[in-house]
């Protein structure tokens, strides 16, 4: 579906990294315009069972509160099937992490036309299936 992201946990994470790095400052602000986009129904957030699983981990409850709150905003919530499985073993193959692989091949499932992350090391793959970007050049690419 045309407009419809996939915002990973890196990038839900990143406005409580060191905003003192203009970087991270300047990735934070359009993570936090693309959230406002998507109250205004400007782009459809997808979640997955991936977001969750990364989700329960972080140790503070005021964020794992803050990041559900987004679930309930999504679009679409993808669950664990066998297609994402093997998506995400194929990327696996291609040297990505398995978990970022595995919400890599959520954000396929569910029709994303774009993956947005700050996580450098997956902004460097080619995946010929979506778009990977940053919160950044994702507004840059917008024209805002």
């Amino acid at each position: 579906m045309r407009n419809r992201i996939y915002l990973d946990n890196c990038c839900f994470n990143r406005p409580y990294d060191d905003q003192t790095n203009l970087n991270v400052h300047l990735e934070s602000q359009s993570k936090i315009f693309i959230q406002n986009e998507i109250l205004k129904n400007t782009f459809q957030l997808a979640w997955s069972f991936m977001m969750d699983y990364e989700i329960s981990f972080n140790p503070f409850q005021d964020r794992r509160d803050a990041f559900l709150h987004w679930k309930a905003l999504s679009a679409v919530d993808i669950d664990p099937v066998e297609n994402i499985l093997v998506k995400g073993m194929e990327l696996t193959a291609r040297n990505i992490k398995r978990k970022d692989a595995l919400h890599i091949a959520c954000a396929i499932e569910a029709g994303c036309e774009f993956f947005i992350t700050t996580d450098r090391k997956l902004l460097n793959k080619y995946i010929s299936e979506i778009e990977v970007i940053n919160p950044l050049d994702f507004i840059r690419k917008l024209g805002v």
